[in-house]
């Protein structure tokens, strides 16, 4: 099985969600990450979906994703030409003696501690998939007590963007 990384640029608008998700259920298709957020143009929307399957399977998925009427533009951002970024956020049960073993842990991985209580620590952390999930094998021997992850963000290096403007005219 493949992994695909999808950029969707859709219309701002009610529902657009649904409809792309929808689209995934009803073709049995898993979405293994999803981040929406608005672009620098209020009326448009970037989705990145990540999702595992075939090769055959992931084409089907692109096409099938294009044909929908809010979707501007569908970009496959592939892992050499694209940069990926996730943010979680973990709750560490640490007593005094082990806020110090939590703290050496985080400054590796070069997180942030954003919360602190008498009884817990809040980690910040951004990256790639693999940095969090190093950084939580490292935290395995502690008590985490919630994690929440973002999901995959990702945008293509260099001068591969778009114009939301001709993509707007296009439509």
């Amino acid at each position: 099985m493949e992994r695909m990384i999808l950029s969707i640029l859709v219309d701002n608008t009610p529902g657009v969600l649904n409809r792309v998700a929808g689209l995934f259920s009803r073709r049995g298709y898993n979405i293994d990450s999803l981040t929406v957020g608005e672009t620098n143009d209020p009326a448009i929307s970037r989705m990145t979906v990540a999702a595992r399957g075939e090769p055959d399977t992931l084409e089907q998925i692109v096409k099938q994703v294009r044909k929908l009427e809010d979707v501007i533009k569908v970009f496959v951002l592939g892992e050499e030409t694209s940069v990926y970024r996730e943010l979680v956020m973990i709750k560490v049960q640490a007593d005094s003696r082990e806020r110090q073993d939590i703290i050496s842990i985080v400054d590796i991985f070069r997180c942030n501690i954003v919360d602190v209580s008498p009884n817990s620590l809040v980690i910040e952390a951004t990256g790639t998939s693999s940095k969090i999930n190093g950084l939580l094998a490292m935290l395995d021997s502690f008590k985490v007590t919630e994690i929440v992850r973002t999901g995959i963000a990702g945008i293509a290096r260099g001068a591969d963007d778009f114009e939301i403007d001709k993509m707007k005219a296009k439509k």
